[in-house]
Formats: C-alpha cells, structure tokens, sequence
C-alpha cells in the first residue's frame, strides 16, 4: 500500500456513509423499463427497435456511427411498447425505448465472450461492452483506453475513493467484486502497458484497503497495488487524484494520458473484468438508496431504465414526501423533477431529502472571510470570481481562470453566507466562452 504526504486542499464534507455495511440486493425485474439512448457524453444513439419488436437480454437496441459514442442494450427481455422522449435531468430531450418485460430474461444470441488478442481487438470489445465512465462522467470508455500517446502512458489509476457523502455503491463493488477488479484491472493494464496501477481508496474503507492487499498478495501480483487516499472531499475528482497518487498537476485542458495516466472507475473495471468472462454488455448498475425520504436506505443492482420510483419502490417506498432527488451525491449529483425518471448507466446513487435535510439556509452577504479560498484544491479566488460573474467581466473571470474550477462545490459548501459560488462559476463559464476568449 502506498501513500502521498502532498495534498490539495480539501474538506470534510461529512461522510453519511450509512449503507456501507449493506450488502448489495438485486431488485427483481420491474413492470416496465424505459431505455435512454442518451447514455453518454457526446452523440445519442439512434433506436434499432420498433413497437412490437421482441427484443432479448443484451441485444443491442440503440448505436449510431459517432466516434464519441457507445451502444445502448436492452437489459430485459421483453416487447418494446413504444418510443417515447422525455426531458433529462440536463434540461434536453431523451429518446426511450419502452420495454414490457416477459421476465423471462432470455440472452440474446448477440452475446459472447470477446476475443481480445490486440490493441484494436481490444478497444473494440470494451465498445462492444457499452461502457462508460461509470464514476458520474459517462465518457465513452474505449476512448480513454485508446489514447493517441500510448507509448507515454505508464501508469493506471483505479478511482475507489468514493468521496461524495451518502454513496457507498463503489465500496460495495470493492468487497463483493473483489476479484472482477483485479482481473479487469491487469487485462486493461496489459493492452495499455502500463508499468504500474494503483486501486486508490480513502481510508475510510480500511476492509477494502485490506482485502485487495491481501488478494493481490496471495496471486503475487507486482505491478498492482492499492494507494491510500485522505477521507476528504474530493479526492476522487479525477485531477486531485493524479495529483495525490501522482504528484502530477493536471490543469484543465490537459488529458491524464498527456501525464502518462491513465484513470478508470472502480466499477468501470469490475465490469469489465466480469464482461471477459461472460460477455454480458453494461445492462445494470449497482447504485446506493439513501436519504431521510427512505424507508429503508440500501444498496441495490436494478436494470438499466428502472424508473426511480420503481427503485424506490424496492427501498420500501417514501418514509416522506420528498423535498428534494438527486441522481447522484449531494456535492456534484443532479437534482431531478420526477421519479419516472430512468436509471441510467452512470446513476451511482438516488438520494431523497425531505424538506429538513434539503433545506438550503437563505443567502447572506459575503464577510470575506477566505474559507472559499482555503477550500478549493486548485487555489481559485471564488470571491474575485463571483464578482467578476456578477459584473458579467468576461475577461476578468477569464483572468481568474474560471475555466479551471471543476464545480466540486467545495467553495459553496464551506460558505458561511451559503453563496451558491460553484454554480456561479459554471455561468461564468458560459461568459466566458461566449466572449470567445481562449
């Protein structure tokens, strides 16, 4: 196990870590499952099914020719009932595919275990898989494995930290998929040909800490090990982590593999070192259920295009009405405006806040007293940036590299004057890129 004595700065967000001892229940097959075909940054795929269509599980029912792209399978086997959109959670239209499952679960006879004897091989099975970024980005992960700078790339970092509050659906996956983390982790590594790769967990999951230790020593493996990170938020954001795992700055702007580094969800890898063994496509998700509107707080397995209610359903409904629903943690998940709403292939959690714990105290003004400062992990001034916003100064906010903040909230959160100084920043962006300054 290693460690980095040099930090960036960061808070402590409180952990509320109360479903990490529940181990994960599989929810049976729901009634109805309404597939997105937009499930991941960059272009939507296109439906390959019809009303009335039988469809199978992992039969691929959605692609397009895009390069940032990946396919969308069906996760029951059943009868599309039609094709619908709705509005996301980002403010756009989704395309549906509605399923009626049989609960049959029948396998499509697409499926097969890939045959990996090569780069391209290679990237062209993890597309085949369907995965993406499953820490909350959704980035088509063939893409990632595939950089353009191959050679220069030594290092593969596996991001267990899990640092948003309430979620612990990627430290369930760290003890009960144990060995799938493992296994995908060095087939990625061997294609990659990275010298190194670290399982980088916070020490707040001291029994995954130790049972990767321990398994990675009984198998003997060299080149393989995990990196104890700090219990602070947020040291899973993708840029402090190379830092803490790496010592290497990595601006905005700048990809990881353009520092020798490669990163990848835990989760991520545990899918793909199962999806080796079986050839299964990404067609359910392990995610937390927590919040004080839930009966009963659990982590669960759903298909891909559950509805929110229906997962919730399986919680044991509502304890009460809930204020607020985010997909996703409470620092950087998404508020949404339905429970019919469908799980989606990057969900890590449902959270549900009654109108206690989702109360946001009205804004003061600002006492300048720093702690904004203090808290962000790459030194902005949030102060100087709010007023730039607020003055619509494109080249000021440009100056004070607002193109830098990664929206963590580390800033909003610690705000004695409950500003919201994140979102302001991600406004400020838009200032700035409609000045057309680079």
């Amino acid at each position: 196990m290693s460690s980095n004595a040099k930090h960036l700065h960061s808070i402590d967000a409180g952990h509320y870590k109360n479903t990490a001892g529940c181990e994960t229940e599989v929810m049976p097959i729901p009634d109805i499952v309404k597939i997105s075909m937009s499930q991941n940054i960059g272009a939507p795929c296109k439906p390959l099914v019809k009303k009335g269509d039988e469809v199978k599980v992992g039969q691929v029912i959605g692609d397009t020719d895009a390069f940032v792209s990946v396919p969308v399978h069906a996760s029951v086997s059943g009868t599309v009932t039609g094709i619908e959109t709705q509005r996301n959670a980002m403010g756009g239209m989704d395309t549906l595919v509605v399923i009626e499952p049989d609960k049959k679960q029948e396998l499509s006879e697409e499926i097969k275990v890939p045959e990996i004897t090569d780069m391209d091989s290679f990237v062209a099975a993890v597309r085949a898989s369907g995965l993406v970024g499953l820490g909350g980005a959704s980035f088509p992960t063939h893409i990632k494995f595939n950089p353009k700078n191959k050679d220069e790339v030594d290092t593969f970092i596996i991001n267990g930290a899990e640092c948003e509050p309430f979620i612990t659906s990627d430290h369930r996956t760290m003890l009960e998929d144990t060995q799938n983390v493992i296994d995908g982790a060095l087939e990625i590594m061997k294609y990659l040909e990275t010298s190194q790769g670290y399982i980088a967990i916070e020490e707040n999951k001291p029994d995954a800490i130790a049972l990767f230790d321990k398994m990675i020593a009984e198998q003997g493996i060299t080149n393989l090990k995990t990196f104890k990170l700090q219990a602070r938020y947020p040291k899973g954001a993708e840029r402090v982590l190379i830092y803490e795992v790496t010592g290497k700055e990595c601006p905005a702007g700048v990809l990881p593999a353009d520092l020798g580094v490669i990163v990848s969800n835990v989760t991520s890898v545990a899918f793909f070192g199962q999806y080796l063994k079986d050839g299964i496509p990404l067609i359910k998700k392990r995610m937390t259920v927590d919040g004080d509107a839930v009966k009963t707080p659990k982590n669960i397995i759903a298909p891909i295009g559950t509805l929110i209610h229906d997962v919730i359903g399986f919680c044991g409904g509502y304890k009460t009405a809930p204020k607020k629903i985010l997909m996703g943690g409470p620092m950087m998940g998404r508020a949404i405006f339905s429970d019919q709403m469908p799980i989606v292939k990057n969900n890590n959690a449902i959270l549900a806040f009654s109108e206690e714990q989702a109360y946001i105290p009205e804004e003061t003004a600002c006492i300048n007293c720093g702690r904004c400062h203090q808290a962000c992990p790459f030194n902005l001034l949030p102060t100087g940036l709010a007023e730039a916003y607020e003055n619509h100064d494109a080249q000021m906010l440009s100056d004070l590299q607002v193109m830098q903040c990664m929206e963590c909230g580390s800033c909003s959160f610690v705000c004695p004057a409950r500003r919201p100084l994140a979102f302001m920043n991600k406004l400020g962006k838009g200032i700035v890129k409609e000045a057309g300054i680079k």
